[in-house]
């Protein structure tokens, strides 16, 4: 009896390892190294992204630099230049755009009395023209041509006109003055026609804007000034005295009929 109790005995001794090796089995669930996946590189790419943002702020001073410029060809902002094309103006900003993928340096000039506003390249000055405004001897020169006998050539009037608009566009102020000088017109003169009406009354606004932002007085003033040189041309001044001439022998007629009765001075007079 002994020894078949013994047996099962043993059985259940040798059964126990078995149960044991079961735990060694379940040693792979170790797989907790699978944390290596939170170290991916995702987290990494979120500051990548901010960074890119950062870029663009470090462009704007760059621009902003750039816009403050004060002087360029010799040329001040704020001062007052001569276009050609369209007379007296001022430098309002010396700005920079971009045209066609290309940064140009531009002069913004104003003219006030045409309310326009014209951006002239600074590289291109030269080839336009644009100039500083005369010097006041310079003016003292103009004025004492408007006091000299016209020039008025033998040519058909289609001619004249260019000469005279080329003039007048030229931006020379003394040949603008020229132009003044041989189109103006007294009252004891031939009226003018339309068109040399037009050229006279632009050289004349040219010629007074210049004459009166150089002097630092109005363009009323400076017309007036222009016009009391004209009336020193000589020619002007003997048609002006044949013309009191004229007046005063009328006079003396009509006088002489008046005192012969004769009512047809009246009559034509009423006529």
């Amino acid at each position: 009896m002994p020894n078949k109790t013994a047996k099962p005995a043993a059985k259940a001794t040798v059964a126990k390892p078995a149960a044991a090796k079961a735990p060694v089995a379940k040693a792979p669930a170790a797989k907790p190294v699978a944390p290596k996946a939170p170290v991916a590189a995702a987290p990494a790419k979120a500051p990548v992204a901010a960074a890119k943002p950062a870029v663009k702020p470090a462009a704007a001073p760059k621009v902003e630099e750039k816009k403050v410029v004060t002087q360029r060809q010799g040329f001040k902002a704020n001062e007052f230049v001569v276009y050609p094309a369209h007379g007296v103006g001022q430098i309002l900003a010396i700005e920079e755009q971009e045209i066609a993928g290309a940064k140009l340096e531009l002069f913004v000039i104003n003219f006030i009395k045409d309310k326009m506003t014209l951006r002239v390249p600074t590289a291109k000055v030269a080839n336009v023209g644009m100039r500083k405004l005369s010097e006041p001897t310079l003016v003292k020169k103009a004025l004492e041509t408007l006091k000299g006998r016209a020039r008025v050539k033998r040519t058909m009037w289609s001619r004249r006109a260019q000469e005279y608009e080329a003039k007048i566009n030229s931006g020379d102020i003394v040949a603008i003055a020229e132009v003044v000088r041989d189109l103006y017109r007294s009252e004891s003169q031939p009226e003018q026609s339309y068109s040399e009406r037009q050229l006279y009354e632009a050289a004349l606004d040219r010629l007074s804007r210049e004459i009166a932002v150089v002097q630092h007085s109005t363009e009323t003033e400076a017309v007036k000034e222009i016009e009391a040189q004209l009336a020193k041309s000589p020619r002007r001044a003997n048609a002006k005295a044949e013309a009191a001439d004229g007046e005063g022998e009328a006079d003396a007629e009509g006088d002489a009929d008046d005192t012969d009765g004769d009512d047809t001075t009246v009559a034509d007079e009423a006529a």
